[in-house]
């Protein structure tokens, strides 16, 4: 069991904070206002009242936007770690920016075909 103390501390930070929890849960449950009614059980509390379904139907053109956005977004985020390491002072081994160009040319060049390909579909017209 010797093996098993330097696991102590993280073992009395996750009881500690699990007992937290507990007791802020119990305690806002004892402590807080209780004042049910007919306003309160209806979804998400802002008084309105609903006058449809919550699950209606949003037009494709939302989601494409959205996946296109997380796309070159998670896309930009991969070049400028790229473009950082690649001016980083001392490359780990010779003709390592050489390679790190041709690859990211290489994605740049894809890059820009899923662009083109998306902007001849529509996917970026918003009509």
């Amino acid at each position: 069991m010797e093996y098993l103390h330097p696991y102590i501390p993280i073992l009395m930070i996750v009881v500690l904070a699990a007992a937290f929890a507990v007791v802020t849960i119990i305690a806002s449950a004892l402590i807080g206002p209780h004042r049910p009614g007919r306003v309160k059980a209806l979804p998400y509390e802002s008084g309105m009242v609903p006058f449809h379904e919550a699950n209606i139907r949003l037009p494709i053109k939302f989601y494409v936007v959205a996946l296109l956005f997380l796309l070159f977004d998670v896309e930009t985020v991969l070049i400028l770690t790229w473009a950082i390491a690649f001016r980083a002072p001392g490359a780990p081994m010779p003709g390592f920016q050489g390679y790190a160009f041709l690859v990211m040319l290489f994605f740049m060049i894809i890059l820009v075909i899923g662009l083109l390909y998306e902007w001849r579909k529509g996917a970026l017209k918003w009509t």
